[in-house]
């Protein structure tokens, strides 16, 4: 069974994918985030750096995809490779970060792999409104996504409603996490449990 988080920078995807795998027994495949080498450069400077970026996550996680196809554990993967694609690529684009010609090479690659793709079982997606998400990346205090725009989260945002909305490659469930404190607070962990037990149950009938 393949199980996705998917969500805006700051929502908590980390954190629940984890817990849900000490709670269910399940593996963990996480983002490319650390000893990524182009992240801290890409804050830095969006243009010079966008397409890079962008196809060093669609490699990592189109690695992640096909070993998560070839096991036979119950995995839950850190965001999915179509957020790569219709959320952050496409917002480089449209905001006029990433060029025409990068970002038809970029669609170009990502609909190759497509068609060897199989969609997670269940996608979970973490609803989170700017405070909270601006809340959660001060508090983790990675020092190159202080240099984050609020312009850019706010575009995400946008961009993950409208992924959300039209998304028709399985089963989703909208989680709004604005009020929640899964990592500390065992009533709202519980409360998501049993929400994603009840979507992996009816996902088996």
């Amino acid at each position: 069974m393949h199980i996705a988080v998917t969500g805006n920078i700051g929502a908590g995807k980390t954190s629940l994918a984890k817990k849900l795998a000490d709670h269910f027994g399940w593996e963990v495949f996480y983002e490319a985030v650390e000893g990524n080498p182009y992240l801290a450069d890409f804050y830095e400077d969006m243009p010079r750096w966008a397409f890079h970026l962008q196809l060093y996550f669609l490699k990592s996680r189109y690695e992640q995809v096909m070993q998560i196809q070839r096991s036979n554990k119950r995995i839950i993967q850190d965001r999915t490779i179509y957020e790569d694609a219709y959320i952050f690529a496409k917002n480089l684009h449209r905001s006029g970060v990433m060029s025409e010609n990068d970002y038809t090479t970029y669609k170009g690659i990502f609909d190759l792999m497509m068609s060897n793709v199989k969609a997670p079982d269940l996608t979970i997606y973490l609803k989170a409104d700017l405070p909270k998400l601006i809340s959660q990346i001060k508090k983790r205090g990675r020092d190159f996504e202080s240099n984050i725009p609020i312009e850019y989260l706010k575009d995400l945002n946008a961009h993950y409603e409208e992924f959300t909305e039209n998304y028709t490659y399985g089963k989703i469930l909208i989680l709004d996490v604005n009020d929640m404190d899964y990592l500390n607070n065992p009533d709202d962990l519980n409360i998501v449990i049993q929400k994603v037990d009840k979507a992996l149950i009816y996902e088996k009938v």
